[in-house]
């Protein structure tokens, strides 16, 4: 199992890297990047790979509504390209909320629309070109897609936990990317149901990126306040509300990884044990820069152990 963190995104673009390359001396072995209405997040994971060499960098994820495959197979060529192989896409259902509001489109039939990306986006990262005429989207290349150096492939992976989309992921993508999924939820639901679906595809066994919350502090209890403000957001979605019930836990940060080395990595352990093949802690600065230091030392130590 690798372990890496997600990146935050408001520092500027020298300071990301700085901490990017304070998480590869760390040990840790991927940056992630989140895709909001500001950064562009494959260049900047491109940026940061590219600055970084032997840091695997990722974007966790791309919202498939207001984009298109021929624009996002694009944009990860290059950052394939650009990092020598190094580079992750994940993409995303998005919510009715942030799509409907900010892009003034109806966030309808998601799961079809999920599919039929996934499966014109496959023809252009493997092949450099594609044909395909859905019912909700059309992607030709009357030119040639392929990006020179984007080998191999950039492997897709989808923010998937309901279980229409791990279906959809089990066929077509190359793994998931869960957020707020405890252990509970992963090894009684997530991990079976994608399994399940990339085995009946024939296709090999799906990556398990689990995204977790988490901070190794002495200061547990003002942590954990904090990250109750911080998570709350994620409890106005169906989607989340749903994961963290099957994790066994009422509130957002019930999933939160928050206490000292001892408890942390026991938490990873779990995380490794319910079928997660990499881990991926976020929000590691709620705490003091000490602990965001402490925090990632740990998880190196732990990806090199």
């Amino acid at each position: 199992m690798t372990i890496g963190v997600a990146l935050p995104l408001h520092h500027e673009i020298d300071g990301t890297v700085r901490l990017a390359r304070e998480a590869h001396e760390a040990g840790l072995r991927s940056a992630w990047f989140g895709q909001t209405f500001a950064y562009d997040s494959p260049t900047l994971a491109a940026i940061v790979g590219r600055e970084v060499p032997g840091l695997h960098v990722g974007t966790s994820a791309i919202p498939v509504f207001g984009r298109h495959p021929l624009l996002i197979s694009s944009q990860a060529q290059t950052a394939q390209a650009a990092t020598r192989g190094r580079y992750h896409l994940g993409l995303a259902l998005g919510t009715k909320y942030l799509t409907e509001t900010g892009f003034g489109i109806p966030h309808e039939r998601p799961i079809r629309l999920l599919r039929e990306f996934l499966t014109a986006l496959r023809q252009l990262v493997e092949t450099g070109s594609a044909d395909f005429h859905g019912e909700l989207l059309t992607a030709t290349t009357p030119l040639p897609g392929a990006v020179p150096g984007a080998e191999p492939p950039v492997p897709l992976l989808v923010a998937a936990m309901a279980p229409q989309a791990l279906r959809v992921s089990g066929e077509l993508a190359d793994g998931i990317l869960p957020y707020l999924a405890g252990p509970r939820a992963l090894v009684e639901h997530i991990v079976p149901a994608v399994t399940a679906a990339a085995e009946a595809a024939g296709r090999p066994a799906p990556r398990i990126v689990a995204f977790v919350p988490g901070v190794v502090t002495a200061d547990a209890e003002g942590v954990r306040e904090k990250a109750t403000e911080a998570l709350a957001f994620y409890e106005r979605f169906p989607s989340y509300q749903r994961v963290i019930g099957l994790s066994g836990g009422t509130r957002a940060v019930d999933q939160a990884v928050i206490g000292d080395e001892e408890a942390v990595a026991a938490e990873v352990a779990r995380y490794r044990e319910a079928g997660a093949t990499e881990v991926v802690f976020t929000t590691t600065d709620l705490g003091t820069e000490a602990d965001r230091r402490r925090t990632w030392k740990l998880l190196g130590e732990l990806a090199n152990g």
